[in-house]
């Protein structure tokens, strides 16, 4: 073996240092290329990127001010800590009254205390302010880009206030019985629901226009068409409630829709007419057996001014504007419901189910119940919906564009996983829920008055709510007047600029670092020192994408306008980012291009944030384990990649199908018999409305699989030896079933038959009357 001489270990020790030396050089280098900081020009954009520092220290180098706080370069060590300027985000709790927890009504609906409560009390043992939502209002001042996290809980409090509101459509198209006209002598359960009740009533027809009204003879039994009018102020008084309803007249009106939303909206926003309480929950019950007219509709009567959406009630109860302007658009119901924190229930008959079903969906809060034929089942219907509202907390908001709000819960489940959700169910009295709350600022609004801002974040149809006063930082304060970092006519600037956190902005017609240049007077800068990194000088000029203009680099431009090269050494651009379908960064939902590399919103990552975060889209609904891919996969990418065993594969969206496990047919059974043929062990309504609240079969002619959607098909024989079929797959949240529309049985099949066999002997009959005529 060959000793190394002292020669060759210098050598090679030297040659060594130079490689390393190289490296440095070059990863420094692609490091200020990389960098998201650097390329920032002004205090203000810098701030906007999470991370980022900006260095206002007068005396600062020629080296970006920008730059990213735990990594720095030698130039940013020569920053004094004083003259870094890296705004954080602030938290401030104002106001954090504690939940309410048990209390007790007396008949009149002040509040008593109650042995062993915990509480805050008014003078006397009056009722205090009930609170359900905690904290209730916070101060944040947030910079773009960072997402900050507050929790927030959620109780519902013991016999909470209920107002309810019964609006009814009586009409002589409407079939009113005694049974809905006789609706205030049950009132006395909904006592059950709560001890402090309030209710009230209203009846509506429509426009007393042609063609919404028949004044002809023949409906002179009834009373004069009408569009709405409110009857009775929310009250406790049951007896009175009674009477009223019984004493409610029907008008004479010739056509089916009625002008329903008409009365909704002034039920809604009439709220000193009507009493809605403040502190309660408010249901406001819409009864009718018909469809509805929007807005549009007024102008079959002639009616062209469009409805503004304001209370018009006389003294006497009565819809003043009815003639004179258009029905609601649903956009204003909602607008108002979500105001006025109501929810509706719309109790219908079986010929319009679908149609508000669909109503409901676009209205917040919303719900619709089906009435028996006559009307039997109303107050079972009101305290089944109840119920399923109130056992439900949904949170909303009503956050601008400029950011992005995400809600996280483990619901009642504390051992569980924290998932993204804004809904949690089977919430029962007393039960504590905690939301953990995501707030990131998108970007900062073009309009400065748009950077303060009030966000409200409540239960849909409830008052409570956390109200956030929100600053978004997008400002230095060194660029404000008054500060000694910010001075006009700065001399530093050849009195042609402003001097702000150590850079001159200058006037419109001057540039450079000094504002020393005229934008007439454009020449190139032989030396080119400041248009070169300053630890890469042998770098070509402004990247070889720009000119060097007095000591400048103006980047050039493209021709798609969305395209752009920029930053100080025109080292950046926005168009050379991974693709995936096309698309930039997988689109602007997904993530922006911004230096080359796609810089991915919250819930999405990898090189074209192609990639989703969240393991939420790989869970089972109605599925209590808690696992991924029901334990038979692994997510990748918010997707389902199921296992491969000696038996087979597992299948379906959630890998919850096994090669030789049995399917979920027999689960979904009951219901599908009861909700679709009213038969099997739950056609009782009750029963099957209690039990059956995790689907509504959607009917088919003929039943096919969708293998795209992972369906099952489900075959069985009922207790009238009728076969039916149905599907079902699982869709994000729930399961979705598509039932054959009519059962096959025995007597439909046997007719069958005999029809084909009689279509058989025509056919052979008239084959034959053909053969002879040929032959003939």
């Amino acid at each position: 073996m060959k000793v190394p001489t002292m020669k060759s270990y210098v050598r090679n020790s030297f040659l060594l240092l130079l490689i390393i030396t190289s490296v440095i050089a070059q990863f420094a280098s692609k490091f200020i290329i990389s960098n998201r900081c650097a390329p920032k020009e002004t205090c203000s954009e810098c701030i906007q990127i999470p991370d980022c520092s900006w260095c206002f220290d007068p005396n600062f180098g020629n080296g970006p001010r920008c730059f990213d706080a735990e990594i720095q370069f030698p130039q940013h060590k020569k920053c004094p800590e004083e003259f870094v300027f890296f705004p954080e985000n602030i938290q401030n709790v104002v106001t954090n009254l504690e939940l309410t927890k048990a209390r007790k009504w007396d008949t009149d609906g002040d509040e008593t205390i109650t042995e062993g409560v915990v509480g805050s009390y008014k003078t006397g043992g009056t009722r205090d302010q009930m609170v359900q939502v905690a904290p209730q209002r916070i101060r944040l001042k947030l910079r773009p880009g960072a997402v900050h996290t507050i929790a927030m809980k959620y109780t519902q409090a013991e016999d909470y206030p209920l107002d309810i509101y019964y609006l009814m459509g009586l009409s002589k198209s409407t079939s009113v019985n005694e049974k809905l006209l006789s609706l205030g002598e049950t009132l006395a359960t909904m006592k059950k629901l709560t001890s402090n009740l309030q209710v009230g009533f209203g009846t509506f027809s429509d426009k007393a226009l042609m063609p919404h009204d028949n004044n002809l003879t023949e409906n002179f039994l009834h009373s004069a068409p009408y569009g709405y009018k409110h009857v009775l102020r929310l009250s406790t008084d049951a007896e009175l409630f009674s009477r009223t309803v019984k004493q409610a007249n029907v008008s004479g009106n010739l056509m089916a829709p009625k002008g329903g939303f008409d009365a909704v909206l002034q039920a809604l926003q009439c709220s000193d007419q009507i009493g809605w309480r403040q502190q309660a929950r408010k249901l406001l019950v819409v009864a009718t057996d018909a469809n509805f007219h929007v807005a549009g509709d007024g102008k079959l009567g002639g009616i062209i001014k469009p409805n503004d959406g304001y209370c018009h009630l006389s003294h006497d109860g009565s819809y003043t504007q009815s003639s004179y302007q258009d029905y609601p658009s649903i956009e204003q119901i909602n607008w108002s419901v979500k105001r006025n924190s109501i929810n509706v229930i719309f109790a219908v008959t079986d010929n319009t189910v679908n149609t508000y079903e669909q109503i409901a969906k676009m209205i917040e809060g919303s719900s619709v119940g089906k009435m028996d034929g006559n009307s039997s089942n109303i107050i079972s219907l009101i305290k089944e919906q109840y119920a399923k509202i109130s056992s439900i907390v949904e949170m909303k908001d009503n956050s601008s564009n400029a950011l992005n709000i995400k809600y996280l819960s483990k619901c009642l489940d504390s051992t569980g996983l924290l998932v993204y959700t804004n809904k949690c169910n089977n919430i029962k009295v007393g039960d504590v829920v905690t939301f953990t709350i995501d707030i990131k600022v998108l970007k900062c609004p073009k309009n400065p008055a748009d950077y303060f801002q009030t966000i409200q974040i409540y239960p849909v149809g409830l008052y409570d709510r956390l109200i956030i006063d929100l600053e978004i930082i997008c400002e230095c304060h060194c660029e404000k007047p008054g500060n000694p970092y910010y001075q006009e006519h700065a001399p530093v600037c050849s009195r042609m600029g402003t001097y702000k956190c150590g850079i001159c902005e200058c006037n419109p017609g001057n540039f450079g670092k000094h504002c020393e240049c005229i934008a007439d007077d454009i020449y190139t800068n032989i030396t080119a020192n400041y248009c070169s990194p300053p630890n890469a000088p042998n770098e070509l000029e402004c990247s070889g994408r720009g000119q060097c203009v007095c000591n400048k680099c103006v980047c050039e431009a493209r021709e798609n306008e969305n395209e752009r090269i920029y930053g100080k050494y025109c080292e950046c651009e926005n168009f050379s980012c991974e693709r995936h379908d096309g698309k930039l960064c997988s689109g602007p939902d997904h993530g922006i291009c911004d230096c080359g590399v796609c810089h991915c919103k919250e819930e999405w990552s990898g090189p074209n944030c192609a990639c989703a975060k969240s393991n939420a889209t790989c869970y089972a609904p109605g599925v209590t384990d808690g696992k991924i891919c029901s334990g038979h996969g692994t997510c990748e990418c918010g997707v389902c990649h199921c296992d491969v065993t000696d038996e087979g594969r597992y299948s379906g969206k959630f890998c919850e199908r096994c090669p030789t496990c049995p399917d979920r047919c027999a689960e979904f059974k009951d219901c599908v018999q009861c909700q679709q043929y009213k038969t099997g062990p739950l056609k009782i309504p009750e029963d099957c409305s209690a039990q059956c609240t995790k689907f509504t079969p959607i009917s088919a002619d003929v039943i096919t699989v969708d293998e795209k959607n992972n369906e099952v098909i489900c075959s069985y024989y009922d207790e009238d030896d009728c076969r039916f079929n149905y599907v079902y797959y699982f869709d994000d949240e729930q399961v979705r079933v598509r039932a054959q529309a009519n059962r096959d049985c025995p007597q439909t099949f046997r007719k069958n038959v005999l029809d084909d066999l009689k279509n058989e002997e025509v056919q052979k009959k008239n084959l034959f009357d053909f053969g002879i005529t040929l032959f003939h």
